[in-house]
């Protein structure tokens, strides 16, 4: 158990570490024009437009990094940094954005599966921790409680790790585009590049703290006393 204690805190070290880079590195990339004055809607319209895509919409979302695409609405939302700037930041969120929808209009396998999980996993977390507390509290007596509890939580765990080939396919597609159509050039891809292999450690660490978390429910329920 001590073991496990000192992985769960190692994980939580390298997640503030991860998100304290990603946070230097957007202050810093945010800064750095991409040189042809286009901003994150811009090339976000370029880029569906060369993949032959007409039915999806940029628009804006409040916050910082809360960029996504909307496979449901069909919308690229760009937050306020990168929906009107026109940093070398912006143009990597943004096309990796767009390639969530280059994934949706290709079929890709691993975001079906993962949309199709979304209802799943909203369902789990409205009752996950009221299921598991539930089932901690009363393990040697009702321990089918636990074992629900840590079904529930497996799902999102495997939404977890389901997302990272996603994430990472996108930003893929999204710098081949970026060097392909001359937005980026050979001194500020590697920035682009930076900022989105940055970003993809996040889901990394996600996953693996996702993951141990449900070790340790695990080892609650075999750990029981019948």
């Amino acid at each position: 158990m001590i073991s496990y204690w000192i992985l769960l805190i190692g994980i939580a070290l390298v997640s503030w570490i991860v998100q304290a880079n990603l946070q230097s590195k957007f202050k810093k990339f945010s800064k750095i024009p991409v040189g042809n004055g286009m901003t994150g809607r811009d090339i976000a319209l370029k880029m569906l437009h060369d993949n032959g895509i007409h039915d999806v919409q940029v628009t804006h979302t409040p916050g910082q990094l809360t960029d996504h695409y909307n496979p449901m609405t069909r919308t690229v939302n760009l937050s306020e940094g990168v929906y009107a700037s026109d940093s070398i930041m912006a143009a990597a969120v943004a096309a990796h954005e767009c390639g969530h929808a280059v994934q949706h209009a290709r079929a890709y396998a691993p975001l079906k599966m993962r949309s199709a999980l979304v209802p799943v996993v909203n369902f789990s977390s409205s009752i996950m921790s009221w299921v598991l507390l539930g089932g901690i509290l009363m393990v040697n007596t009702f321990p089918e409680l636990l074992l629900g509890g840590i079904i529930l939580f497996a799902t999102t765990t495997l939404f977890s790790f389901i997302t990272l080939p996603v994430e990472i396919d996108a930003s893929k597609r999204a710098l081949v585009w970026l060097s392909a159509s001359g937005i980026t050039n050979s001194y500020n891809h590697a920035h682009a590049e930076s900022a989105l292999r940055s970003a993809a450690y996040t889901y990394v660490v996600a996953a693996l703290s996702s993951l141990a978390t449900l070790i340790y429910y695990v080892m609650i329920f075999m750990g029981r006393r019948d």
